[in-house]
This record gives structure tokens, C-alpha cells and sequence, in this order.
């Protein structure tokens, strides 16, 4: 089994649609995501994979794909950490996917501790900091 995370805390999967077929991809983490620009029209799931929370492959392909304009449902699926929450959400992610066990670990309210990502930004703490030296 597994827990979806999003902004509100964890929650069963609600995806019926399975992970294969012609309305869902399911990327492994060395995809480039420049091949896929021809196959995302009517691509309504895309799943990337992380084998090790010390890979962040998946945070550049989830990038890539967002400045492609997909604007689909976008799922981190595998070894996402709570720290690793606000990046996942700021490169394009709409929700993690992680095992039973890793939410045992790491509870909800550690994910959710990070929830308000757009407000904890430190780029936009520097930006405006530099705004205001102006």
C-alpha cells in the first residue's frame, strides 16, 4: 500500500486509472523528459520515479515537464523524503506518493510542517530582500 501526500496532509490514492496505458506515463528517473514532448497531449497522469531520496532527477524531469506546458496531475513516486516535500511542490509536483512504512517514519505532521511551501521560500525571502535595498 501507499500514502498520497498533499498540501492538506495524507490521503488514500484516489487514482483508478492505473499506470499504464495511453493516458498515463510512468517515468523512470533517468527519462529525458525532451522525448516525451509529442506524447503528452491527453496524458492526464505522470508518475516519476525516485529510487533514493539522495536522487533529485525527478525534481529536474517534473521542471522540465511543467516548462513543456504539461498540466496534468503530477505524482512523486518513491523515495521522497518530508524534507524534500517544498522542493516537490515548487518544481511542478501535485502530490507524493510514499510507501506505508515511510509514513510511519515520517508522520503527516512532519509533511505538513511543510505544506506551506509558497510561503517558505527562501529565494523569494532573498528577492525581497533585495527589493527592498532598492
Amino acid at each position: 500500500m501507499s500514502v498520497i501526500v498533499t498540501d492538506a496532509g495524507f490521503a488514500h490514492d484516489d487514482w483508478t486509472g492505473g499506470f499504464e496505458g495511453a493516458n498515463v506515463l510512468d517515468l523512470a528517473s533517468d527519462t529525458d523528459p525532451a522525448t516525451l514532448k509529442d506524447q503528452l497531449d491527453g496524458v492526464e497522469m505522470i508518475r516519476v520515479d525516485f529510487p533514493s531520496f539522495a536522487d533529485g532527477r525527478g525534481f529536474t524531469i517534473a521542471r522540465m515537464l511543467r516548462l513543456m506546458g504539461y498540466q496534468g496531475r503530477l505524482r512523486a513516486h518513491g523515495h521522497v523524503i518530508s524534507d524534500q516535500y517544498a522542493m516537490a511542490r515548487r518544481v511542478g509536483f501535485d502530490e507524493v506518493e510514499i510507501s506505508d512504512d515511510l509514513a510511519t517514519r515520517q508522520p503527516e505532521g512532519e509533511w505538513l510542517f511543510r505544506a506551506n511551501w509558497q510561503s517558505h521560500y527562501y529565494q523569494a525571502r532573498l528577492r525581497a530582500q533585495s527589493n527592498a535595498a532598492r
